[in-house]
């Protein structure tokens, strides 16, 4: 088991001698039954692998739990993830942050539990979940409050239940669920001006399971929505 942090001690004084003046959090970690807590308050936080902008946050083990919240504006969390039965708990406050996953690319993936809080406007987020490497069941849920975000969140595993429970305008999602099957998206939204395009295809139906399918269930309220849903089997 080996476990490598780099924590803002190390990240300050590299800071300081590059005339920066944000706190980071700098991580590459390998082993199990990691519980990661960070709180960042702040202007400008990130939290990633090294000092270069675009080095992810790499987690690797089994049974984690990653607890984050990043609070004000202008905040970075990139993050590499390669975990099987682990649960994230991420909160961002504030505007124009930025949170870019990528999970289960590298390494098998089963089981993730998200939990995400979102409060503010003009946020991004880019999660992708599955991709090259099989992943199976992924139980993830987010709550957002505000306006202008940007999500483009793909997810390519066995099963997968993802609830949305959006409040403000002019949000724009993009949501992919492929390959496996029962693929469930329960959904509510509450805000004009919304442009929401999902995607559902099952691909080859787990072991044992003889009918692959996906459902789609929303409850919105809004003026000038413009929403497309794409279902193959």
């Amino acid at each position: 088991m080996k476990y490598i942090f780099w924590f803002f001690a190390l990240s300050a004084s590299m800071a300081f001698g590059q005339g920066a003046s944000d706190n980071e959090i700098l991580i590459t970690q390998t082993g199990d039954n990691l519980t990661l807590t960070i709180d960042q308050d702040g202007y400008g936080n990130k939290i990633s692998g090294d000092s270069s902008q675009g080095s992810d946050l790499t987690l690797s083990g089994t049974t984690m739990q990653l607890n984050v919240d990043q609070i004000g504006n202008s905040n970075k969390l990139f993050g590499s993830v390669t975990s099987d039965s682990s649960t994230y708990n991420i909160t961002f406050t504030g505007d124009s942050n930025v949170f870019d996953w990528l999970i289960g690319d590298l390494g098998s993936t089963d089981s993730s539990t998200f939990d995400i809080d979102v409060t503010g406007d003009s946020n991004t987020w880019d999660i992708d979940q599955g991709s090259a490497t099989s992943a199976e069941r992924l139980d993830l849920d987010l709550t957002l409050i505000g306006s202008s975000n940007d999500f483009n969140i793909d997810i390519e595993v066995d099963d997968a239940v993802w609830d949305w429970d959006l409040t403000g305008s002019s949000n724009d999602i993009l949501t992919s669920q492929t390959d496996g099957a029962n693929h469930e998206i329960n959904m509510v939204y509450d805000g004009d001006s919304g442009d929401i395009d999902i995607i559902q295809s099952s691909g080859t139906c787990a072991t044992g399971i003889s009918s692959c399918f996906s459902v789609t269930t929303m409850d919105i309220t809004s003026d000038n929505a413009t929403i497309t849903i794409n279902q193959t089997d």
